[in-house]
């Protein structure tokens, strides 16, 4: 899959895919647009139509820049939760910070340019692995997740989205994994969710699993209430890794 994607002027409906994927695969995410902006926090503010850059990061933060000078016009840190909604007919990035509470909403009027990059830091990631390491890990350790497990198809391309792991049980069951290197939170359990959803409309028996080093409460309570499981695996020690062969799913 390319580590970068971007389209001028998307349709609403290109531009919900785009901004859904790189929130839900750790990606960069970088808008060109008209939008106005709400701050509700340890203030208010408001900040009325323009031409800005948005940015938001894996990590959470997001970042609203002018035509001028060197720090944001508004921001939010790290740890923020951020997501994507359609409120009458306007889309609208939230970014919500729990503590202190902090939130932070653009309204999309004019969309430019939209693109994602799924950039890897070495530098930033010298002792932990990235998602793609993490797959090969499982498809040459497969009872990671459990024994009897049988990797058959990474990054499987399905109506919703690219599923990072199809295998299947020992007892023959479709397996859907979602890995995340760090703590998973509620957005994936919900990628997963949706991707077993799919998934079920032409299979039975399906079951998903959410492979991550830790999750948060939240998304623990919401795989419990979803049929959904977990496995903790910790992200591989950055090492080169051989490649494996893929089968055939079906």
């Amino acid at each position: 899959m390319s580590k970068v994607e971007a389209v001028q002027n998307p349709p609403r409906g290109e531009l919900l895919r785009i901004v859904d994927s790189a929130l839900s695969s750790e990606a960069i995410l970088t808008i060109f647009a008209r939008c106005r902006v709400h701050y509700d926090g340890r203030a208010k503010s408001e900040l009325g139509s323009g031409d800005r850059v948005i940015i938001i990061k894996p990590d959470g933060a997001f970042l609203i820049h002018q035509s001028r000078k060197r720090e944001p016009v508004n921001w939010q840190p790290p740890g923020s939760f951020v997501t994507v909604e359609e409120r009458d007919g306007v889309i609208i990035l939230r970014s919500v910070r729990r503590k202190p509470k902090e939130i932070l909403e653009v309204e999309l009027e004019e969309v430019y340019l939209v693109s994602l990059f799924k950039a890897e830091d070495y530098e930033e990631l010298a002792l932990t692995g990235s998602e793609a390491e993490m797959a090969e890990m499982i498809f040459r350790n497969p009872e990671l997740i459990e024994p009897g497990f049988k990797p058959l198809f990474r990054e499987k391309q399905i109506g919703h989205g690219i599923v990072d792991i199809l295998g299947r049980d020992r007892d023959g069951n479709l397996v859907v994994l979602e890995l995340k290197r760090r703590k998973a939170d509620l957005h994936a359990v919900s990628q997963l969710k949706r991707y077993v959803e799919a998934l079920e409309k032409e299979h039975e028996n399906i079951r998903g699993i959410l492979v991550a080093p830790s999750l948060t409460s939240g998304a623990k309570k919401l795989l419990e209430k979803e049929g959904l499981e977990f496995r903790r695996v910790q992200p591989p020690k950055r090492e080169k890794l051989g490649k494996s062969r893929q089968k055939t799913l079906f």
